[in-house]
């Protein structure tokens, strides 16, 4: 994930979950104007037909031991459910009146859209047809737009990466307007789906994820990630929930940062590693290749002494979480070990690019892709060309492929540098 952003954001939901006052609340404590807040989370009581009041106020609390701020919306109304159409309706009408940028109008709206898309896959029907009942009150409202004012005042919908941590999001029963149902909600449910976040069961049994703050943080965040990315942290927001739990501080923490100049990009990956110590080396040698095309970043095999001093192979997989299920499966299959060891790690990497490099070996031009590494001055540290490449080249001359390596090194740094 290479980051040129200026500053980066972590949104971390992982200890107790997500909710729009909360994120509301923490964006406040990092240092968004109150005032100008409180007035924009109170438009909705002119705009959205059926809302007869809305109060809003921002106090600081504790919550076991730790100080936040807790945004506390009064909704008085004269209807239990609307439309997805009304709802969409009056947030465009709530946000032609407010003076935030483009970008934060959108914001608002894509939040939205995000919301009730989710509330219709959840109930079967169009975006036309679902009535939405907690979702599509004010304070619902009042939290988007609240969240899309302060975010915009504290100018992070510029130069700003954000991230999130994995998603708490409790676990137990809940009531709502359709009865019982498992936490997460439904909607909840569908929105970290569909946009591929982790999540994680517990720590309580209590509803710590709602849909308003799940599509505010996957509308907002780049991706979710497990560890904070390499930054300096300049300055920490904490925003309350409205529930005082006794085994856990009920916040939701954003920190915010600048990135360190190491010129590294940081990425997640995967781990999978497994002992063999009764497969061919045939055996080894053709999963290794079928790991390889079914998405392996890359296999390493390392020798080994077994129980019973037998010999045997380590092996250890490098993969994206996308392909993680998909190699397991195969590894297993292929080599008939009874299970595997699977780990997270974020590793460091120079930013690099396949570069197409026209180069003559003796009267004979070829087209080679080199991979080139550079630091942050834009020095080039490694140069490195495709084997494929190379073995056609040293195949079609007659050549050693050893040399025909180093002579494409020299000629592709010869026309590199000069640009």
């Amino acid at each position: 994930m290479p980051d040129d952003s200026k500053r980066i954001l972590v949104i971390d939901a992982q200890t107790a979950g997500v909710s729009g006052d909360m994120i509301v609340g923490a964006l406040l404590d990092l240092g968004a104007n109150t005032t100008n807040v409180i007035e924009a989370m109170s438009i909705p009581k002119h705009c959205l037909p059926g809302c007869k009041d809305l109060e809003i106020a921002v106090t600081d609390t504790v919550r076991r031991g730790i100080r936040a701020k807790r945004i506390d919306v009064k909704v008085e109304e004269e209807v239990t459910r609307r439309t997805a159409a009304e709802l969409l309706e009056a947030a465009s009408k709530c946000l032609q009146e407010l003076q935030i940028s483009e970008k934060a109008k959108r914001f608002a709206l894509d939040s939205i859209n995000t919301l009730v898309s989710a509330e219709a896959i959840a109930h079967g029907q169009s975006i036309q047809e679902v009535n939405l009942h907690e979702t599509a009150s004010a304070d619902t409202l009042a939290d988007v737009i609240g969240a899309a004012a302060a975010l915009d005042d504290l100018g992070l919908f510029t130069d700003t990466t954000i991230y999130s941590t994995p998603v708490a999001v409790g676990g137990g029963l809940l009531q709502f307007s359709h009865g019982i149902v498992s936490s997460p909600a439904p909607a909840t449910l569908e929105i970290l789906r569909s946009r591929g976040f982790l999540t994680v069961g517990g720590p309580i049994e209590a509803e710590l994820a709602t849909p308003t703050g799940v599509s505010l943080l996957t509308t907002l965040a780049l991706e979710s990630v497990r560890f904070y990315p390499p930054m300096k942290p300049t300055k920490v927001g904490y925003g309350a929930g409205t529930k005082e739990f006794v085994e856990m501080p009920n916040i939701l923490r954003i920190t915010l940062g600048e990135p360190c100049d190491f010129g590294l990009s940081s990425e997640e990956v995967y781990v999978i590693e497994t002992n063999l110590d009764d497969a061919s080396g045939e055996l080894i040698g053709y999963a290794m290749d079928k790991l390889l095309q079914e998405g392996a970043r890359d296999v390493s095999v390392i020798p080994t002494l077994a129980k019973k001093g037998r010999p045997g192979h380590l092996i250890k997989i490098i993969v994206d979480r996308s392909s993680l299920e998909r190699v397991c499966r195969i590894l297993m299959e292929e080599t008939g070990t009874l299970g595997v060891r699977i780990y997270a790690c974020e590793r460091r990497i120079l930013d690099r690019e396949s570069v197409p490099v026209e180069v003559t070996v003796e009267d004979v031009r070829e087209v080679v892709n080199v991979k080139v590494a550079k630091s942050t001055q834009g020095q080039i540290i490694q140069i490195k060309p495709e084997y494929d490449d190379v073995k056609r080249l040293a195949e079609r001359m007659g050549k050693p492929l050893r040399e025909i390596e180093e002579l494409v090194k020299r000629k592709a740094a010869e026309i590199l540098e000069k640009h």
